[in-house]
């Protein structure tokens, strides 16, 4: 495993790695360095056998106020083919998370603004602290939330997006988890628990099984179900009826036996 500047990449428990967002002196802000760090942790905790779930946090009081400012600031005073090639650099590492293979799930405390937001949308699940606050923020700077956008009207939809981004409008955890920005609220001493709750779930679940679920809900739109979308449902779930997990699944349900892929106690 990499030695990072601006991450600490630790085992939270069997099967699950952390990825804590580690600057906060500046509330977790990620600049070109912390962006390139997220990227390759993510890379090689999807290829590493032991991980099954990463759990995505911020050290500290703060979740992660966004992009550093003097970082944006420099940047807007760089050129186009300079702020092209970074720009494509972040909307690569929220690609990554969006794609991993395997459940990520972000811990919220406090801000998540800007590209913050971006990161929680980028991750399957997420729980906020009932302290936590987010903003669409990058209007009040001069800029739109571009490279973040499709991760964010995705998690919460067009209208409800457009509407944060517009305002920049902050709202509080209580509202992000009715528009569907997070899935959970938990008080922030009983934070950890909601997320090892969650954990424990998903670490019941069978790895082929969700990797196959991420990778055929990554092709779904919300829209008519047409031909091709009912043949594509069809040759997964045939596909994969035969794995040797699906096997181990069911035998081990008729047997009344936890399957091989779930933790010891």
């Amino acid at each position: 495993m990499s030695t990072w500047t601006t991450l600490t990449v630790s085992t939270r428990t069997a099967g699950v790695a952390q990825v804590t967002m580690s600057r906060p002196d500046v509330f977790n802000a990620f600049d070109d360095i912390m962006i390139k760090e997220l990227g390759e942790a993510f890379e090689q905790l999807e290829q590493d056998e032991a991980v099954r779930v990463i759990v995505l946090a911020g050290a500290g009081k703060h979740f992660s106020a966004g992009a550093d400012l003097q970082w944006m600031q420099r940047a807007s005073e760089a050129s186009e083919a300079w702020n092209l090639a970074d720009a494509r650099v972040f909307a690569g590492v929220l690609a990554g998370i969006e794609r991993c293979a395997k459940p990520t799930v972000a811990r919220v405390q406090g801000a998540a603004l800007g590209g913050g937001v971006g990161l929680v949308c980028a991750c399957d699940i997420a729980i906020a602290a009932d302290n936590a606050r987010f903003a669409v923020s990058e209007a009040k700077f001069g800029i739109l939330p571009s490279v973040i956008g499709p991760h964010v009207t995705n998690a919460i939809g067009k209208r409800q997006a457009k509407r944060l981004a517009l305002t920049t409008t902050q709202i509080r955890s209580a509202e992000a988890l009715r528009i569907g920005l997070v899935q959970e609220v938990a008080e922030l001493a009983a934070l950890d628990d909601a997320i090892d709750a969650t954990l424990k779930a998903l670490l019941a679940g069978s790895p082929n099984a969700q990797r196959e679920i991420k990778l055929l809900f990554g092709q779904l739109e919300v829209g008519p179900i047409t031909d091709e979308v009912v043949e594509l449902t069809a040759q997964t779930i045939s596909r994969v009826r035969g794995t040797d997990e699906a096997k181990e699944g069911f035998n081990a349900f008729l047997a009344k036996r936890p399957a091989s892929w779930v933790p010891k106690d």
